[in-house]
This record gives C-alpha cells, structure tokens and sequence, in this order.
C-alpha cells in the first residue's frame, strides 16, 4: 500500500544482491505499511522502497560499513540504515524472515512449521577492531574471537541466529538460544546437537521448555583406503572386488 506517488525506482539493477522482479513480488507485501498510510498519518516516502531493501541487502551481502552504500542507490546511508533500524526494532525483518521460511516449505510440500531443529555453533577469529569486551577465548579451537551459534530445520535453513564471545562453552548461550525458540516457534518438539550441548541442558529444555534435546557423537573420520600392492601378484583382493 503506498500513498497514490511512490517514486520510481529509477535506477539499473547490475548488484548480485539486487532483488529480480519475481523477489520484490513476494518482498513488497510483507514490509511495513508506510506512516502515510496510517490513522495517524505520516509523510510519504521520499525514496523507493525497492531501493531501500536493495541497499539493505547490498551491506549485508558484502559485509559493507553502512557508510559505503554505494551512491547510485541514490539514498543516503543514514537513511538507509533508519530503515534497516526501525524495521529490525519492529521485528518486521524477524517476522519477514518466518513468512518467507514458511512459504520455502509450504512450496516443498511440507509443514509449514518445523517441529524439528538441528544446533550447533562456530568460533570465528576476531578482527583487530572487535572489541576485548565483545570477544573471548575458545580453547577447544584455540580461537579468539566469537562464536555464532545457529538452529536450522532439517533442510539447513536457519530459524535463529545468536553471536557471543568464544569463550563460554556451547551449552551456556544455548539455554538463551533454546529459549529463544521456544518463544518464537512453539511447535518445536526435539533438537538435535552433539556431545557438547548434552548434560544439564538437556535436563533445562525438558523441564523448562518442554522440549526434547537429543545429542549425537562427532561424526568419525573416515578410515584412509588400504595401500593395494603394486604388480599382478594374488596377495591382494583385486580393485574389481
């Protein structure tokens, strides 16, 4: 819904990360009525909100400083960053996120809302400029910096993300993460995690979450393949075999 004069877009599509026709279909619906639009009223937007989720899009597919949107979006970057806050503070980017997530599935032809989820996590070593009070240790990898701890459904897609230091051990920001989950998706019946999340977590979730957490040994690795002697001797089995 726009206010009767959305400006065009007015711009060449040529970013890896700029939406297609058939992405914007389904995007523009799901975003947040404009305040013009409103009871209360508001003025229209000055900027194409295509633009706007395209330049979103742009810093967070490269890892961009919001200050180095690129000009041609014919946005300034604090406008674009104005976007980005007020709708992750509205949870409309969580809440767009879910949507989109339930349509994959709806289209694979399963449930739309997953019962089942898979955890696990990643220390990445911190840059110079991550601060000391936002990074830690993990001495399991010998790695300084964070850990990003993630849930998926079955498929691989992600449901919840979280980010602390290094430091903690798996099963301490997973009570937080569970938790998480629980609000957001209450159909949940089992995770599944390695040894790491086991213990007292596993009582956590049952108790308080109602929610089955069941762990899994490290997968092994794979035996290197047998040295078969060289020549047409018969004391090996042959390659055939």
């Amino acid at each position: 819904m726009t206010c009767g004069n959305e400006p065009p877009t007015g711009r060449e599509r040529h970013y890896p990360s700029d939406t297609t026709d058939a992405e914007w279909a389904i995007l523009e619906p799901l975003l947040p009525a404009p305040a013009c639009t409103q009871p209360a009223g508001g003025r229209p937007e000055k900027h194409p909100r295509r633009n706007v989720v395209d330049a979103i899009r742009y810093v967070n597919d490269n890892g961009a400083k919001w200050r180095a949107v690129p000009v041609d979006f014919g946005i300034p970057w604090r406008t674009v960053y104005g976007y980005f806050q007020r709708w992750r503070a509205s949870g409309a980017l969580a809440r767009i996120h879910a949507e989109l997530h339930e349509m994959i599935r709806v289209h694979d032809g399963l449930n739309p809302r997953t019962v089942a989820v898979i955890l696990d996590s990643q220390s990445i070593k911190g840059a110079e400029t991550v601060g000391a009070d936002s990074r830690g240790f993990d001495g399991g990898k010998l790695i300084n910096g964070r850990k990003r701890h993630l849930a998926v459904d079955m498929r691989g897609m992600p449901l919840s993300v979280m980010v602390t230091k290094a430091s903690p051990h798996d099963s301490i920001p997973a009570r937080d993460l569970l938790f998480r989950l629980r609000l957001t998706h209450p159909e949940l019946v089992v995770a599944w995690a390695d040894s790491a999340y086991g213990g007292t977590l596993i009582d956590f979730a049952h108790t308080f979450l109602d929610l089955t957490l069941k762990t899994v040994p490290a997968a092994r690795t794979r035996p290197a393949s047998p040295s078969w002697p060289s020549g047409g001797g018969s004391s090996g089995p042959s390659r055939g075999s």
